[in-house]
């Protein structure tokens, strides 16, 4: 074992590899997504790994690996699993062979996400064990294990990691990466693998007579521990047991939960020594539930009574203080402390030079009184441009914008979609407003990449995730394909030509397609491209503003006229907005 100092992330690579995994997929989600780029740039590397086009389709590719006695891993962020959720349920009644890990990073805060919703409710809903770290040392540890534990009871095994965890740093122990070559075999098993009624009966009841095993399988691990220290006791899972370890006082008892489902006898045997117990959770009160169910006469606090917010991340200070609201002193005590002042806000942003911005701006301009349902990705800070009317999750800006067409609203809808969103989930949802006679427009922004996540390849690429060339597909022949007949291709650093095509498609009936196609403005800068900086002329400038209304974090204001700055990235869209003519290419001197 050696010491080294790691992302979250990376130590939960590092222990999947110790495993060792064979089989690797997912869809890119923050804040689980350094895991598979990691995996996939490691030069050991003796696995298979692929970005998936979405959740559900990773984890039906890892389970069938599973089936065929690989161990497989599937990672996503928390909101993934709902689009992971139908063969989720039905791989916890066929089992696996292989060891099956799903990796569904939670969110607490919505640091980058659209909820907070907590994978733990998953596990309980369909009866596979969950693993819930509470250090990075934990997450490599319980990432290295998990494959064994699923393989032990041929079930899947949620691992849960939250943004604090895959994102932090610190010392790790690792061990040396296990072999992984191994070549997987399926074997004929209809009554495990075909779920028709008469098997599903029988597999149901077979995941029933395993949770008992699996409960105390989870307290022998050491996932499930707990220490009386004297008549009250604080209750902790995940990270937030971190948290409480920092603060406990010695006289108090503890107990940390690690792992799901929980152990009811156990639990109730620690929990009835006490007079008081305190719960210390992150989002949904699983926890909670469970102690309550079980305490019998013993006083039960947490988020059911209003001492843990529901929503939100919690800290050691914010745990001091709960403690203490719960009468039970903290052994350190945090001072209040002011923000630091005139701090200038620092909203999230589009990159200067980014291909979205001018589309939103056209938008703007050609439909005043447009709708316009969005979707999930970089483009979603198209709110701020007043371009983003809606967003609830991948693929929903073609079905909302359909929904809203049916509804009988007559100003025009203008649907904002992303390249890999739409690869994700647009596609049955275009072809529906197709079908159905929706009269929209959506604008598929292509820039080439998955960006958001960290700028992962997907089919639209023409790279794998790990950098093998494949064919690209045809975003236009996807669309004419799904029945649109007026699909229109147009690059979104030319205005005239974005706003012709717009103007065009509003006056076409059903369904139009325009797809705005230029690179990330970031990964063309790390392939090259170079198009040289823009300036202002002031004594041409006006001051008019209409160029730093456009948005662009390289336009700034100086002297009341305005001033290009070093962030530009020569897409040139700010002359063509410039009415006086003041901006033109940098003069070198």
């Amino acid at each position: 074992m050696t010491k080294q100092y790691l992302l979250g992330n990376e130590a939960i690579a590092k222990g999947c590899l110790e495993s060792p995994v064979h089989f690797v997929t997912g869809y890119p989600g923050t804040p689980s997504s350094e895991v598979i780029d990691i995996l996939r740039s490691l030069p050991e590397r003796d696995l298979y790994v692929e970005w998936s086009v979405n959740e559900k389709v990773a984890l039906e590719n890892a389970l069938a690996a599973a089936w065929c006695g690989l161990r497989a891993l599937c990672t996503m962020k928390h909101v993934g699993l709902n689009v992971a959720a139908d063969p989720l349920m039905t791989s916890a009644y066929t089992g696996v062979t292989g060891g099956l890990v799903i990796m569904s990073a939670d969110d607490p805060f919505a640091h980058s996400s659209q909820n907070e919703q907590d994978s733990r409710c998953y596990a309980l809903f369909s009866r596979v064990p969950c693993l819930d770290p509470s250090t990075i040392q934990e997450a490599h540890d319980m990432a290295r294990d998990a494959f064994a534990l699923s393989e032990q009871f041929s079930i899947p095994v949620i691992f849960r990691p939250t943004t604090r965890i895959c994102h932090s740093k610190g010392d790790t122990l690792v061990g040396s990466p296990g072999t992984s070559g191994k070549k997987g075999e399926f074997h004929k098993n209809p009554q495990q693998y075909v779920v028709i009624p008469a098997h599903t009966r029988v597999l149901h009841r077979i995941l029933n007579q395993k949770q008992p095993h699996i409960k105390k399988a989870l307290v022998e691990k050491g996932y499930n521990k707990a220490v009386v220290r004297g008549p009250v006791a604080v209750v902790a899972s995940g990270i937030a047991a971190a948290y409480v370890q920092e603060v406990l006082p010695a006289n108090v008892s503890f107990m940390k939960i690690g792992a799901y489902p929980i152990d009811e006898e156990w639990l109730a045997e620690f929990v009835r020594q006490h007079e008081k117990v305190l719960v210390v959770e992150e989002l949904h009160p699983v926890v909670e539930e469970a102690v309550r169910q079980v305490a019998g006469c013993v006083a039960v606090h947490g988020k059911k009574d209003g001492m843990v917010p529901f929503e939100g991340e919690l800290s050691t200070v914010a745990v001091a203080r709960i403690m203490l609201a719960c009468g039970i002193p903290p052994s350190r005590v945090f001072p209040d402390s002011a923000p630091a002042g005139n701090l200038p806000p620092r909203p999230p942003i589009l990159c200067a030079g980014c291909p979205h911005r001018p589309v939103f701006f056209a938008m703007r301009k050609v439909f005043r009184d447009g709708i316009f349902p969005s979707d999930i990705g970089c483009y979603t800070l198209g709110l701020q441009l007043g371009a983003v009317d809606t967003t609830i999750c991948m693929g929903a800006s073609v079905t909302i914008a359909s929904g809203i067409a049916h509804s009988g609203e007559e100003r025009d809808i203008v649907a904002t979609i992303g390249d890999s969103t739409f690869l994700h989930t647009g596609i049955p949802g275009l072809l529906n407003a197709v079908y159905n006679g929706a009269r929209i427009i959506l604008v598929i922004l292509d820039n080439r990449i998955t960006a958001m996540t960290g700028h992962q390849p997907n089919p639209s690429t023409g790279v794998t995730a790990c950098g093998v060339p494949t064919p690209p597909v045809s975003l236009e022949a996807i669309c004419r394909a799904c029945g649109v007949t007026y699909v229109e291709t147009v690059d979104p650093y030319d205005l005239v030509s974005l706003h012709a095509v717009l103007k065009e498609a509003r006056e076409r009936p059903g369904v139009k397609v325009i797809i705005a196609r230029q690179p990330c403005v970031i990964t063309a800068r790390r392939a090259g491209v170079r198009r040289g900086r823009f300036q202002v002329d002031a004594d041409t400038c006006t001051a008019c503003g209409l160029c730093i209304k456009f948005g662009c974090p390289a336009i700034e204001k100086v002297n009341e006229k305005a001033f290009i700055n070093d962030q530009c990235s020569g897409c040139g869209v700010c002359v063509q907005i410039c009415p006086a003519g003041a901006i033109g290419k940098e003069v070198k001197r």
